[in-house]
Parts: structure tokens; sequence; C-alpha cells
């Protein structure tokens, strides 16, 4: 289906007051689906399959692609040229930032703020309240193209923050409340309410009038 500049795809759905930008794709379909519709000559745009799901009050900018099997709740907003693939779900009130790539297979929460230029890749967690810097980098393959690898994301637990130009490797917990400085490298687990700092990181405790969750 294709209204406008807006294209959308299979059973997708849109909650009521959304704003769209120009060239927004909603419910883009993945390699299976194309590859599906080239061997048997189908039209993208007649084919049925699940789409994604987009909840009220939606403001989703320029050029932003939403693949098929991505559900999200009320109130999403996007900066421009932001991806989210599929098999991704998040709650409400969820803000991402411009040039923001999720790889997909990533679970969000409520009320997370995830700033432009942010990569997130496959299998994340972040838990609600969560911030993320602009320009951080999760990770989830320790040894990329020369070992198999799980590719085990990072977890980010309830009201954590991550700072601008950081990165957080494979399986590494980012605790409840705890923080990451700004270009900090995070090799280990972070615990609740502690701050990493440094390149490597190094765990401290974190300030005491830091110790509350993130107002988003």
């Amino acid at each position: 289906m294709e209204s406008g500049n807006v294209k959308i795809y299979g059973r997708s759905s849109i909650g009521t007051n959304a704003i769209m930008g120009d060239g927004v794709i909603i419910g883009y379909p993945t390699a299976n689906i194309l590859k599906r519709a080239a061997s048997s000559g189908e039209d993208i745009k007649e084919m049925d399959f699940k789409g994604a799901v987009i909840g009220d009050n939606a403001v989703i900018r320029s050029n932003t692609t939403i693949y098929t099997d991505v559900e999200i709740g009320n109130n999403l907003r996007t900066g421009h040229n932001v991806l989210i693939r599929e098999d991704t779900t998040m709650g409400n009130d969820v803000l991402i930032g411009t040039n923001t790539i999720l790889d997909g297979r990533t679970i969000i929460g409520n009320n997370v703020s995830i700033q432009g230029n942010v990569y997130i890749p496959l299998n994340v967690v972040i838990e609600d309240h969560v911030f993320i810097g602009p320009c951080a980098v999760l990770t989830n393959d320790k040894y990329p193209i020369r070992t198999k690898s799980d590719l085990k994301g990072p977890i980010l637990r309830r009201g954590a923050s991550v700072g601008a130009n950081s990165t957080i490797l494979p399986g590494v917990e980012i605790g409840e409340g705890a923080m990451v400085a700004a270009g900090a490298l995070v090799t280990k687990n972070v615990p609740p309410w502690k701050l990493a700092i440094g390149f490597p990181a190094k765990i401290i405790e974190l300030p005491e009038e830091l110790r509350t969750l993130n107002n988003i």
C-alpha cells in the first residue's frame, strides 16, 4: 500500500494521530519475503505478510524505514533516516534519534531515549527509563568474522545511562541505574548504581546526587 511519499507494506497498522515525513517506509519486507516475490513474480505491494504495528501519536520523520515484524507502542518519536529492523519490539514513549540503526531482534521498554547516530546490533535488551547518548556503539560479536558467535548483545537494565561516544562490548550488562561515562570502553558488567569511566572503563562509585532514575 502506498500513500503519497509514505509506503506501507503487508498488514501493517498505524494508530491514530500519526505524523509521517517524506520517504517513510512501514512494514518493509525481509530478505525472505523479497526472495519469495522474486521467485513467484508477485508484486510486493500486494503480498500478504505481517507488516509492522505502531501505536497512537507516532511522529516518524523523513526517510525512516521500519521493517515487518516490528511492534511499537504509543508516542514513538524518530529523527530522520532511522532504521528499525525486523523482530524488534518497543514500549511506549520511545525516542530514536537521527541516523540511528537498530539491527533487529531487540527488545526496548518504555520511556527510553536513544540519541542520534547510535548503533544497536542484534539481540540487545534495553529496559525502561534508559538513556543512550549520541554516537554510542553497542556490539554483539567478540571476534567478528574470525570465529562463530552467538551474537549476544548488551543488556541495559532499568534506568541505565550510556554516555556519548561510548562502546559496550558483547554480552555486557549495565546494571539498574548505572552510568557509562562519555567515551568509555566497557568490557565487563557494571553493577547497579555504579559508574563506568575510562578506556578501558573502570568501575567507581556513582556520586550520591546521581543515584536517581532518569527523568525521560
